[in-house]
């Protein structure tokens, strides 16, 4: 390639990488009609339990559901929460303050960290090793719940953003 340097002592480690070629060899890992009925661990994937992850700037909530049911009501810290981005019946949830963080730290990533490592430990005692996750909103734990789900051991097949979008936001 006549866009990189010539080789010496200063490119050694450097490369071009063909990023379509890389993707063309892998049309597995985009969803198509199959999706639904490829199995995971032998679950098909829909059948596949779904961990729902609720990040906001002041806390991060995980909750671990099977894939059917109905959106349902929870009692979370002397507060009724509803959980209307989760479908399904919900078999654990977990906190950054029910874990044991408080006031502004329960909004850190190392909180959202240690709680999904502890979700995933309990998921794992109870039977489930394959998961998918369904996260939402925008917050400072977004990356590090989804890397502390895999930190404990389960497995991810697939990651879904349901953040919502405001198509006409307030004016400035």
């Amino acid at each position: 390639m006549a866009s990189l340097p010539v080789k010496d002592e200063g490119t050694d480690g450097e490369k071009a990488v063909d990023i379509d070629s890389l993707i063309k060899s892998r049309e597995d890992m985009f969803p198509d009609e199959r999706t639904p009925t490829t199995l995971f661990d032998g679950i098909p994937f829909q059948e596949m339990p779904i961990c729902n992850i609720r990040v906001s700037p002041n806390n991060t909530i995980f909750t671990l559901s099977d894939a059917k049911g109905l959106p349902v009501m929870c009692l979370l810290e002397s507060k009724y929460v509803s959980f209307s981005f989760v479908i399904g019946t919900i078999k654990m949830l977990r906190s950054c303050g029910i874990e044991g963080f408080k006031n502004a730290r329960k909004g850190t990533n190392i909180a959202a960290q240690a709680t999904a490592i502890s979700i995933s430990t309990k998921a794992l005692e109870r039977g489930y090793k394959t998961v998918r996750v369904r996260i939402r909103g925008l917050g400072p734990g977004r990356m590090s719940a989804i890397k502390g789900l895999q930190m404990g051991g389960l497995n991810i097949i697939s990651i879904t953003d349901s953040t919502p979008v405001s198509w006409n936001p307030p004016r400035a």
